[in-house]
């Protein structure tokens, strides 16, 4: 009896939990008040909300049309906005998104601003602040796209961000976020066989960075997304004392020559689990982040799970 009971609750938690059914890719949670809020990459930003992380409603998008500066700046951009990150930053939600050509580094980081994500009150307002950050061919060597905003041990902000080419990179941002203030800096990447004019092989992007005690965590996802049933997306983790580095997974292995350990993979029933966030609520720790449904024609769904903590590195259970 004690087994089937075990069984059954482990069951409930996969499903109270895990398996989001709501179609979403590269989602970030946050919340207010009681709603939780997701972001995630769509037309003019997807956003849905919740009042459990279980029933979601979809929302409006962030823009009604695409910035202006995007257009300008990105060919043949039409507003389909990539992997956006929310935080709450000296009295209002800045909200980081990305803009891009598919398989360039013609990108750029753009940021917004709104005193409230609640569209019912009066003070609701996306305000649009422009590029951070851009990357451009044949100048620069690592893409400006997948933004994740993270606090240093003295409370200035850092922006990492980063996808194929020389991966995951890092730089100190203004106090007001509207750019750098200092130099841009290599934390992660893979071995590549190929010229860096081109996304390559060292397939590494979506990166995150937590603080839990006296260690900053960097995850981010290896191999592929955007492939169906044939992802082979996978989380993995490094750490470090200082919030630009060096990280290092539990081998020691640095994560600027491959290194990370893995967090979570894909099955027989999803697959190309990542670009996951880490989210707290109450003292609980989540990983969100998106999965490919094997039995829905490899469909990315939402997937929410519980995140704990085992001798100084992230577990999932």
């Amino acid at each position: 009896m004690r087994r089937k009971f075990l069984l059954l609750f482990s069951f409930f938690l996969l499903c109270h939990f895990c398996f989001g059914q709501i179609r979403v890719h590269d989602p970030v949670m946050i919340r207010q008040d009681s709603t939780y809020y997701l972001f995630c990459t769509g037309n003019g930003i997807s956003v849905w909300q919740s009042n459990d992380m279980k029933n979601w409603q979809r929302d409006s998008a962030v823009f009604s049309k695409a910035p202006d500066w995007a257009l300008q700046s990105i060919p043949n951009f039409k507003g389909h906005i990539w992997a956006p990150d929310i935080a709450w930053y000296q009295d209002r939600y800045y909200l980081f998104y990305s803009v891009s050509q598919f398989g360039k580094n013609t990108s750029a980081i753009g940021v917004a601003s709104n005193p409230t994500l609640h569209r019912q009150d009066p003070r609701f307002q996306w305000q649009d602040h422009g590029a951070v950050v851009q990357s451009i061919p044949g100048k620069d060597d690592w893409n400006a796209i997948d933004p994740n905003l993270v606090l240093d041990k003295r409370g200035k902000p850092w922006l990492s961000f980063g996808s194929f080419w020389s991966g995951i990179q890092l730089f100190p941002l203004k106090a007001d976020l509207s750019g750098a203030s200092g130099a841009v800096q290599a934390i992660a990447s893979r071995p590549r066989t190929t010229s860096l004019n081109e996304p390559g092989d060292g397939a590494i992007e979506a990166p995150f960075i937590v603080r839990r005690g006296k260690y900053f965590y960097l995850f981010v996802s290896f191999d592929y997304c955007c492939r169906g049933v044939n992802s082979t997306y996978k989380i993995v983790v490094g750490r470090s004392k200082k919030v630009n580095g060096p990280y290092v997974d539990k081998t020691g292995k640095s994560m600027l020559e491959g290194g990370g350990s893995l967090v979570l993979e894909g099955d027989q029933n999803w697959a190309g689990l990542g670009h996951n966030a880490v989210c707290r609520f109450d003292g609980q720790d989540y990983l969100v982040y998106h999965a490919y449904d094997v039995k829905d024609n490899g469909r990315p769904k939402l997937q929410v799970r519980p995140l704990y903590w085992d001798k100084g590195w992230p577990e999932l259970k």
